[in-house]
This record gives C-alpha cells, structure tokens and sequence, in this order.
C-alpha cells in the first residue's frame, strides 16, 4: 500500500478543526478522519479525543483482530467509548458545550476495508474511471435529497448543507454505519472531510486521482484546488493506494 495523510487550514478557518490518522504500521492498518465542531475550542478538541481514543483501542487490541467478529466489534466499540468520553468532556466547561465530530475510519484486513462511519465527511473508492462513495452522509441535505424534497444539485448550494444530523460526541448514544467492502490491487481509498468533498466535485476528484504522478503529488493537487474554489473550510484527506 502507498498512503498519504494531508491536511490543511484552509483560506477561512482560523483554526484547523480536523484530525488525521494514518498508521505507518503493517500490523495495524487502521486510517482515520476527523472533522470537529463547535465552541471556540471544542471542535479541534472533539476531533483530537476521537482520534486519540480510537487509534489507543485499537492498538490495545491489536493482537486480536484476525477476524470479522472482531474488527467490527473493535471498530463499534471505539467510536461509542470516543463518543461517551467526548460528550461528558462537553460539560466540563462553557467552551466545549455542544462540541462533536465527525469519524470516518477504515481498517485493512486481508482483502477487505472495514468501515465506521459517523457524520458526513466522506469514504470513496477509485477503480479505473468510477469513483463511488461508500459512505452516507449524515446531514440534513442528504435527508431532504432521500425523501425527493431537494436534487442533488440543489444540495451543492443549499444554504443549511453544512448541519449534519449525527455526530461523534452530542448525545450519550449513537448510531454507527458499519460496512464491509472488498478492494483489489490498483483501488485507491479517499477519507476526506467536507472541506475537501464540497469543493470539488466526485468528477474532480476522479479525474485528479488519475493523474500521472505521486501520490502525494495527487493529494497536494486536491487541496491545491479545493482552496482555488474557494477553500472555505479546513480540508483533509487520508489515500491509500493497494
């Protein structure tokens, strides 16, 4: 596998509310993305705490993920332990009131990607000329868009595009998308926030992934060019390369 991990403030953040894991262990393929929200300080912390958390769980149970049952699990347990300790940090002060985050992450086992997902930044896969998204977004304009109140070209400029309707660290409880796809030699894999994935189109991000060079010249290219549209939000990006 190539990997390559990226982020970037942006052109109107004031702070860089995203966090990124990619692990340089062959033991331990596990990558994670990470968009914070909320308060002056509480998104970049909410996001921070996810990954941390998650990333310690799994390395804690390192030794026995060598099966379905228990890389779902693992995967299922991280994200509800990350989201109750990151809820109850929400009290501690005025500051991290209403702060969360978004989790995506995946973790390589075999010749399958296992992925949870919480939120709506954003998982694809890239084969040849497809690009497809496998994960759901978690907002209010994907909800408009599945009861048939708004297109899909209505959403790219939607004024409310921005609120999502599930995130790591609001409520005690949480719902999580778990799902199992297969890759093959040659796939690309694409976690990044929405800073990234709304400003360029799945059209821009495929025909930028097919570029004749580096990996990390691609991914430089993807935030080069999400700025150019405007870089309205911190962009980040986790490509892995089989």
């Amino acid at each position: 596998m190539n990997i390559i991990a990226l982020t970037d403030i942006g052109l109107v953040r004031e702070k860089n509310q995203d966090s990124i894991f990619a692990s340089d262990e062959s033991e331990l393929p596990l990558f994670i993305i990470a968009d914070g929200m909320g308060g002056h300080k509480g998104g970049e912390i909410a996001s921070n705490d996810a990954v941390k958390i998650i990333k310690e769980i799994f390395i804690e149970n390192k030794e026995i993920l060598a099966n379905k049952k228990s890389i779902v699990e693992t995967i299922n347990n991280s994200i509800k332990i990350a989201n109750k300790k990151i809820y109850k940090k929400s009290f501690e002060l005025l500051e991290y009131n209403g702060m969360g985050t978004t989790v995506s992450l995946c973790y390589i086992y075999k010749s399958h990607i296992y992925i949870g997902h919480v939120g709506d930044s954003r998982i694809y896969k890239i084969r040849n000329d497809s690009i497809k998204q496998v994960t759901e977004d978690h907002s209010l304009v994907n909800e408009l868009i599945k009861k048939g109140e708004i297109t899909l070209n209505e959403a790219v400029k939607h004024p409310k595009r921005n609120i999502i309707t599930r995130a790591v660290g609001t409520s005690y409880d949480i719902d999580i998308d778990i799902k199992i796809i297969k890759y093959k030699e040659g796939d690309k894999l694409l976690l990044c926030t929405d800073g990234l994935s709304n400003m360029l189109s799945t059209k821009n991000i495929l025909e930028i992934s097919k570029l004749n060079s580096a990996l990390i010249e691609k991914g430089n290219t993807l935030i080069d060019t999400a700025k150019k549209n405007g870089g309205r939000d911190n962009i980040s990006l986790v490509m892995i390369e089989f």
